[in-house]
């Protein structure tokens, strides 16, 4: 981890940004306009499509849809048309396992976009891995999922198969004690999760780098991600004398527990990870939400002179729901995952060879090039290349970038 000095704000990230690869524009209408014919490569989706957290889901989705029509509309592979099969998680463990096995079930699926829960990716790995098939998360944070369960004294990359374009709690959750403590002035804070990989991590590593320092953790407590009555913790928050909350896990519970502990009467902001950076939260948490903080990976699309194009390819795609806090990284996992086919094809005479899945996932560790997100690259663990964060505050009703930067610990 690296001292509160280190924190390197952010202008306009990168001024002169390159322009989003490939991402052209399209006709009205948003057919693939693949020419018909070729090889097709299916490019698998496993998200939550259903359920409370949908609406992050439906935009991982769409991303990834728009990734493969613009590909086919602009032939990036020679010979090759992407198609897109999206299977629903419903963040379930036991669902992704099972949509992991109807993917490598599939033999023309070459690739997979997924998951969002940490979680549900330990569930799906192993099988991946198995069949040397690829697989991007434009939304995992869990170290474990690349560095081993000991990451944080020895790292050990498990699965080869597995990649990310979101960086990790390791980097997060340290962010936002820096911010926290060093800009928002708070010395005293209650810790909740809801015993989750990804909230139960991001929680821990947020904790030590408070410690660090210098604030006192007054509180923890473990909440039922099954319930929304949280009035029992949110007593506890009050009588502790907190100055700050911060919550591991997802915005289903978040905004009902932030209204609940400002209903006490405790005027103090909840704060969270990427896993609560959505306008769900605010509608569940209501008016009191003003002020409350979120982190989230990277820096805002729509402020990214790299993503215009992406941005103005979804509103034009008609795509009924907005591409959430994972679009941009969705579309650049997508994007990695077309390279990476491209890369293979190129060196075998223009076609795919029979261990088509095994050469993709070899290719995968050095693909690089200028994304949606900035430049998109791997390191030797899978994890993206890319260390920026942003905190976001609730005001006026809507989620306002405050502070972008980079961490290098």
């Amino acid at each position: 981890m690296r001292q509160r000095s280190l924190i390197a704000i952010t202008a306009a990230l990168a001024a002169g940004a390159l322009t989003l690869t490939a991402c052209g524009s399209r006709d009205e209408g948003g057919s693939d306009s693949s020419g018909g014919g070729g090889t097709k490569v299916v490019i698998g989706v496993d998200a939550p499509l259903t359920g409370d957290l949908s609406a992050l889901g439906l935009g991982i989705k769409n991303s990834v849809d728009l990734a493969a029509k613009t590909a086919n509309k602009e032939k990036t592979v020679d010979g090759v048309t992407f198609e897109v099969k999206a299977l629903d998680d419903q963040a379930q463990p036991s669902s992704g396992q099972q949509n992991a096995t109807q993917l490598v079930a599939d033999k023309d699926v070459l690739g997979v976009v997924g998951p969002l829960n940490s979680s549900v990716a330990e569930s799906m790995q192993k099988v991946f891995d198995d069949a040397k098939l690829v697989e991007v998360s434009p939304a995992n944070t869990g170290p474990t999922l690349t560095q081993g369960p000991d990451w944080q004294t020895k790292k050990v990359r498990t699965y080869k198969s597995y990649f990310r374009t979101a960086t990790t709690d390791a980097i997060q959750g340290p962010f936002a004690a820096q911010y926290v403590v060093n800009d928002a002035k708070k010395k005293k804070v209650f810790v909740i999760d809801d015993k989750k990989t990804y909230g139960a991590g991001l929680a821990a590593t947020f904790s030590d780098e408070f410690k660090k320092l210098g604030g006192k953790i007054v509180g923890t407590e473990h909440i039922d991600p099954d319930t929304k009555d949280f009035s029992a913790v949110a007593t506890k928050v009050k009588n502790s004398g907190a100055d700050v909350v911060y919550y591991g896990g997802e915005y289903p519970q978040a905004g009902p527990l932030s209204k609940q502990i400002k209903a006490t009467g405790a005027k103090v902001p909840v704060v969270g990870g990427d896993g609560i950076y959505d306008p769900t939260f605010i509608k569940l948490a209501g008016s009191s939400a003003t002020g409350d903080l979120a982190t989230s990976v990277g820096a805002p699309v729509e402020d990214l002179a790299s993503a215009k194009e992406f941005v103005a390819a979804y509103k034009a795609g008609g795509y009924k729901e907005p591409y959430a806090a994972y679009g941009g990284y969705s579309y650049d996992s997508a994007w990695a995952i077309i390279e990476a086919v491209k890369k293979v094809v190129e060196d075998n005479d223009g076609k795919l060879p029979d261990d088509a899945r095994a050469k993709i996932t070899e290719a995968m560790q050095n693909v690089s090039f200028d994304g949606v997100t900035g430049k998109v690259s791997f390191d030797e663990f899978g994890d993206t290349t890319n260390k920026q964060l942003t905190v976001y505050s609730v005001e006026g009703g809507e989620w306002k970038p405050v502070k972008s930067g980079t961490y290098t610990g």
